[in-house]
């Protein structure tokens, strides 16, 4: 089975699995903390960069800065304790997101607009620490998937 295929099956799964699951697995946001730039071939002025820092007592802040092809900047970003709580997302109305813990590299990031789950992301740190990969899953109001895609970020401070 290709990855893409395992990453929409487990994020499928991901989905139906009880908020009150037994995530054991903890990885260390501190490896995460920093400045992260999106990839991409489109051209300037188009700019994506995920900030995360320390927030709470073992969680992070994330902040993500965007400016589009026309050149309008854009900025949204919430706190997470990696506890699959949802919490709200600023600049974005109507928005929550649950983070959890996959295992010590990756997490389950699950964003919901007025209460319903609209995407599922698998994000992976890689080994050396300078490299996230997001597999993102898409999804309907009946939970069916619409589509996914992928993102690599690169550290950059």
């Amino acid at each position: 089975m290709s990855h893409r295929k395992l990453v929409v099956a487990f994020a499928s799964l991901a989905v139906a699995i009880s908020a009150a699951a037994d995530l054991t697995a903890q990885g260390d946001p501190g490896e995460r903390f920093g400045q992260w730039k999106m990839d991409s071939d489109r051209p300037p002025p188009y700019v994506n960069i995920m900030t995360y820092e320390p927030w709470g007592d073992g969680g992070m802040s994330i902040t993500v800065a965007s400016t589009n092809a026309n050149g309008q900047d854009s900025e949204w970003g919430y706190n997470t304790l990696f506890d699959g709580t949802p919490r709200a997302v600023w600049g974005q109305e109507g928005s929550e997101t649950a983070v959890e813990w996959v295992d010590e590299r990756s997490t389950r990031i699950t964003n919901m607009r007025n209460g319903r789950v609209t995407q599922v992301i698998i994000n992976t740190l890689s080994e050396d620490g300078n490299v996230i990969e997001n597999e993102y899953v898409r999804m309907d109001a009946n939970g069916k998937i619409t589509g996914v895609s992928h993102a690599t970020y690169r550290r950059i401070h």
